[in-house]
């Protein structure tokens, strides 16, 4: 399990894990997500954060308020799953990069 390791590096690689970590933390971040519904009457945008930054609504929904709450939900859940799923990607990419920072050593 630990072949191919130098223990005597370790403290380094944490570092430069955490350095990464801290790096794409920052770059998640600043990244944004936009989803649409009902064909794009709606759209939310979202940070890497989960905050919501924008939406915008076609003027003929503001009539029906039943159809903008699902429209506007609908937008919201998907641009933040957008954003998780981003975030998970980037942490998967992150562990990878660790392993081969471990096994360089």
């Amino acid at each position: 399990m630990f072949d191919g390791i130098d223990f005597s590096q370790l403290g380094s690689v944490l570092g430069e894990a955490q350095k990464q970590a801290q790096q794409l933390q920052t770059q998640q971040e600043s990244k944004s997500f936009t989803a649409k519904s009902g064909g794009g009457l709606v759209r939310a945008s979202v940070n890497g954060r989960g905050e919501v930054l924008d939406i915008v609504i076609d003027d003929s929904l503001f009539e029906d308020r039943e159809s903008l709450v699902i429209l506007l939900i609908g937008a919201l859940n998907d641009a933040l799953k957008m954003a998780e799923s981003d975030k998970q990607n980037a942490a998967l990419q992150m562990m990878g990069n660790f392993s081969s920072l471990m096994s360089k050593g």
